[in-house]
């Protein structure tokens, strides 16, 4: 019975680690004022690697409670702090493209695609001369390889190739070990991404050494599994328990909330407008 989760937040919360001996810092600030936790997760070497059982780099979570409910302005606040998180991710990289992975046919997955519907893309407009913008954008939803055929890194990697962007940025859905997560929380990561990992669906991974550019992944977990929700309701012992009373294809199932899909209209609509913000600061 496998409890995945694709949130560093939460294997850094299972394993109870977070100091520079064990190769891995953590920074946490709390936004009062907007109900916004922010924790930052730096793995700095190969023994944080192993400790968390993730590659080298920078994990930033980004929660509020209610960011799956409808407040009327789509978390403004959320957007702003992912706007600022990204702009200093990014380095003064300038030529962005965004992925938007997954299947737009099935709501839990179709983060990525609906994201790639709302943004304002520019490179077009300033291979044109038409505006005045500090980032060039351009991005596709690449679709899964069930619809394809196609290795969605081999996409990309070709992609990139041929408009050669300073850096990637694929959105995707996540996989949460805790229900409380899930709709409500945000990772930025800039080490790329291994979709469909946290459901699985092992598919190849997409960075900077498979596509040839640095990669930015956001996510946003939608899903959890039946193991974990065991886990998170009754404890490890009770997990423990009945593993061999319940079927194994019920075990695989991933779940996700009722309102999922007023919740992927919201939260697509606030990550691409910290993703637009950067065109006009």
């Amino acid at each position: 019975m496998q409890n995945r989760t694709d949130l560093a937040l939460e294997l850094k919360e299972e394993k109870n680690i977070g100091s520079a001996q064990s190769g891995i810092i953590v920074k946490t600030r709390i936004d009062t004022t907007n109900h916004i936790k922010e924790t930052k997760i730096i793995i700095k070497n190969k023994k944080g690697e192993d400790s968390l059982g993730k590659p080298k780099g920078t994990y930033i979570t980004i929660e509020a409670k209610d960011l799956s409910t409808n407040d009327g302005s789509f978390h403004k606040e959320m957007s702003e702090a992912l706007f600022l998180n990204l702009k200093e991710m990014l380095n003064k990289k300038k030529k962005i493209l965004i992925a938007g992975l997954g299947n737009a046919d099935v709501t839990a997955d179709s983060l990525g695609p609906k994201v790639v519907n709302n943004l304002y893309i520019t490179r077009h407009l300033q291979k044109e001369g038409i505006g005045n913008y500090q980032f060039e954008l351009s991005a596709i939803a690449p679709g899964v390889m069930a619809q394809t055929g196609i290795e969605t890194s081999e996409i990309l990697e070709s992609l990139a190739d041929r408009i050669k962007p300073d850096v990637v940025i694929v959105i995707d859905a996540l996989a949460a070990r805790s229900y409380s997560r899930l709709n409500k929380t945000i990772q930025i990561s800039d080490t790329g991404i291994a979709p469909g990992s946290g459901v699985g669906n092992h598919r190849n991974e997409i960075t900077q050494h498979t596509i040839g550019v640095p990669v930015l992944a956001i996510g946003v977990p939608t899903v959890i599994s039946v193991p974990a929700i065991i886990h998170d309701v009754f404890g490890e012992k009770s997990l423990e328990n009945v593993s061999e009373n319940i079927d194994e294809e019920f075990i695989s199932m991933h779940v996700t909330p009722k309102n999922i899909d007023e919740s992927m209209k919201r939260i697509s609509y606030t990550i691409s407008e910290g993703i637009n913000h950067l065109l006009h600061n």
